[in-house]
């Protein structure tokens, strides 16, 4: 896709919206079971380092502390002002560290690092430069490393940027969601516009490699008019990215979200056109739209990622990276290792108890069997290329693909008299209006969501 105006059909953006996965990861979360443990984790972890050519690493690191709630919030967070929390954090956070690096095959490089949280900016550039320095001495880094991390303008002084590039980052996220004060107010999170200006200067002017700014559509008291002043200002700020979510209310998983009113919510109609305008405003502006939740200018490595085939899909989002081994470290975090998913402990008592003991501290997992790779590799493909050649899945798993996916095909052909996707006998491919409904698409590979063995509850897709 290029850099063109994206038009949007509202009326079939309301026929399939429906609750399902984001897919960062296949299965999904309620797949994981407690039955997998550290144990299982090990050997696996043993197994990948054993192999002949072990995969470069991916680290992430979760920081769960914020001063403040927001109320939008999905995020594993612990609230507090007190910053000796994030130094007990530490202490046990490079204890995992050195249990983590201990276990890999000496000369394994990071070629991607990430900060998330939470807030990582809560740390002080002390406690930052602190865990810069316990990963560097663990880690063999790569000299090209793509390192992101996530900041609060509000938590992030002009000190705080500089040590994050001191320490490394070339790459820095943050979440401005919407510029209008009402909106603000209604989600507990008062951030000015000129604050966050300001901080976008300042990460220019340490030359960050690239500027990602977060944005969230469906908040209370949002209509179109109001959040397309927001939209008109970040265009004019021009980040290199921008992620645009949709807002998940979901309450019943997330009960700080009871703080927002069900009835400030903007309605499922005006929600639509609120996207519309999103997608239709940033395609103009020269925007790719990538698809899911994010946007990019044409030269953007996201971007290129997916005209080479090259873009991959894990609990970060899209990525530039496929095929590495994800280390999740830190209360919370989730790894993707060989053919499994493991997520550690998420109350921060449980997690310590564990690393003292000397145990990865695993709550649950997954190891994946043959038909969820063979599941996996066409989902994360028709998530990433928007387009699915059936002869390469057939060589690369043995198998007669219209024979196998027989029933799968039968039910995407009402998706193609809504042009959301083509097929031929060569494979699919996703149209434009396809990309914005891509989860729809995927949904129909899950064997998952067919018959689920335990409740599996997900946000509305849009």
């Amino acid at each position: 896709m290029s850099s063109k105006t994206l038009k949007v059909d509202v009326d079939i953006l309301k026929k399939y919206s429906k609750a399902g996965p984001r897919y960062t990861s296949y299965p999904t979360a309620p797949v994981f079971t407690e039955d997998f443990t550290d144990k299982d984790y090990g050997r696996i972890i043993k197994e990948t380092n054993e192999a002949e050519s072990p995969s470069d690493i991916s680290l992430y690191f979760h920081l769960p502390f914020c001063r403040s709630v927001c109320y939008f919030c999905g995020c594993n967070v612990v609230y507090t002002k007190r910053g000796d929390q994030a130094d007990q954090y530490l202490d046990y956070l490079e204890k995992e560290i050195e249990l983590i690096a201990g276990m890999q095959t000496p000369g394994r490089e990071v070629v991607q690092l990430h900060f998330g949280g939470g807030t990582p900016t809560f740390l002080s550039t002390d406690q930052l430069r602190r865990l810069g320095k316990a990963i560097k001495k663990n880690f063999t880094l790569a000299d090209n490393v793509e390192a992101g991390v996530e900041i609060d303008p509000r938590e992030a002084s002009d000190e705080h940027i500089k040590t994050l590039r001191e320490i490394g980052f070339n790459r820095i996220s943050m979440g401005i969601q919407d510029f209008d004060p009402t909106v603000q107010k209604a989600v507990h999170r008062v951030q000015t516009e000129e604050l966050s200006r300001h901080v976008i200067d300042v990460c220019r002017e340490e030359k960050f490699d690239s500027i990602n700014v977060d944005l969230i559509f469906g908040l209370p008291h949002q209509t179109v008019e109001s959040f397309e002043k927001t939209v008109d200002k970040i265009i004019e700020i021009n980040p290199d990215r921008m992620a645009v979510f949709n807002f998940a209310y979901v309450p019943w998983m997330k009960p700080i979200q009871k703080s927002i009113k069900e009835e400030d919510l903007p309605s499922a109609e005006e929600k639509f056109k609120i996207l519309k305008m999103v997608i239709e405003k940033f395609t103009t502006a020269g925007y790719v739209y990538v698809g899911m939740d994010h946007f990019a200018k044409p030269d953007d490595e996201l971007f290129v990622a997916q005209k080479n085939k090259t873009l991959y899909r894990n609990f970060q989002g899209y990525t530039t990276h496929a095929g590495c081994d994800l280390y999740g470290l830190g209360a919370t975090s989730i790894s993707q290792v060989g053919n499994c998913y493991v997520q550690n402990k998420h109350e921060l008592p449980d997690y310590y108890q564990m690393i003292e003991e000397g145990r990865i501290p695993t709550w649950r997992g997954y190891e994946l069997n043959n038909e969820d790779i063979l599941r996996r590799h066409i989902i994360t493909r028709i998530m990433c290329d928007f387009e699915l050649t059936f002869s390469d899945v057939e060589k690369e798993f043995d198998l007669d693909f219209k024979k196998v996916f027989a029933l799968e095909l039968s039910e995407l052909e009402p998706m193609t008299k809504d042009d959301l996707l083509t097929i031929s006998d060569e494979g699919l491919v996703v149209s434009d209006l396809g990309r914005i409904l891509i989860r729809n698409i995927a949904m129909v590979f899950d064997t998952y969501l067919r018959k689920p063995e335990k409740e599996m509850r997900f946000s509305k897709t849009i």
